[in-house]
């Protein structure tokens, strides 16, 4: 799926406002016919915010009963996909053969590594009814000693992911550690990934990373006299102390971490190499991926 992104001009009226913001990203929608994808990273103008080359904001979209989520076997190389929910369900099927349902709050971490191919449906007993589906898709580049690491699939419950309130605002540390909080969920590099849920008029001071972004998936914020509306990825200096205010009931995330090196992107391949995502392309029309457990009749075919 292609989403072409474009710029917010910013009119800061004062210095310290743009002295902390980078860049604005304004996603657009793509219609999907059933649903709709907004992508922020990769874009024109940015292609990584710390080990993070990838994300969309899927929905939020309401399914009459008998259709939903229903994306085919497919495969991925070099990375680890984070998946989060806000609303709805998906079942993950893949060909180590995990089976499990990921529901609001809950995260699942898939490390491709050296090759994995997995599915996203839905259970009968949720595309039989009338349901929602809203939620963060991200992908994260593995560091190079570990883009070949044998695949593996980790589902952290809701309950594990630790949670705090900050000048009144609650947040959940997804990954890494914020607000003298450390999530259990595995990384491999510096990765930051926090949620906040924000009313109008509150303000949170964002912690320190070497690269960081926010989104904002409901409502909008400022950074001094700079506004971010709903929607928007506001990518951030290295300045110390920046304090965002929501001008409106605001759910955000912050991403960011270290900076890798270079990676390339091609479908749903990622990896520093473009040799090794050649090679995965070929595999993938030879059928030399794994099937998908129990999901094996059906497959998305490569892109031409």
């Amino acid at each position: 799926m292609s989403i072409e992104t474009k710029n917010i001009e910013l009119e800061c009226t004062t210095n310290k406002g743009c002295d902390a913001i980078e860049l604005v990203i304004q996603p657009r929608a793509k219609d999907l016919g059933e649903f709709s994808v907004r992508r922020s990273l990769p874009s024109a103008e940015l292609k990584t915010v710390g080990p993070w080359v990838f994300f969309d904001h899927v929905g939020p979209a309401n399914f009459p009963a008998g259709t939903g989520i229903n994306v085919r076997p497919h495969p991925h190389i070099n990375l680890a996909t984070v998946t989060y929910l806000f609303a709805g369900e998906i079942l993950h099927r893949d060909s180590l053969g995990s089976y499990a349902t990921i529901t609001p709050g809950d995260i699942n971490l898939m490390v491709a590594g050296k090759g994995i191919t997995h599915s996203e449906r839905e259970r009968p007993e949720v595309k039989n009814v009338e349901h929602t589906l809203h939620g963060l898709q991200l992908w994260l580049a593995l560091p190079e000693k570990d883009e070949e690491i044998d695949p593996a699939f980790y589902h952290y419950p809701s309950a594990s992911i630790p949670a705090t309130t900050v000048n009144s605002v609650p947040l959940r540390v997804l990954m890494g550690t914020a607000y003298g909080l450390t999530s259990p969920v595995l990384t491999y590099a510096e990765t930051l990934y926090v949620e906040a849920h924000m009313q109008t008029g509150q303000t949170l001071e964002l912690p320190n990373c070497a690269e960081r972004a926010v989104y904002v998936a409901k409502g909008s914020l400022k950074i001094n006299d700079t506004v971010i509306p709903e929607f928007s990825m506001v990518v951030l200096t290295a300045a110390e102390g920046i304090l965002i205010e929501a001008t409106a009931e605001s759910r955000i995330a912050l991403v960011g971490g270290e900076k890798l090196t270079k990676r390339y992107l091609d479908w749903n391949f990622v990896s520093s190499r473009k040799a090794r995502i050649e090679q995965a392309k070929q595999d993938w029309v030879a059928g030399r991926f794994p099937t998908v457990v129990d999901d094996e009749q059906e497959f998305i075919p490569l892109p031409k």
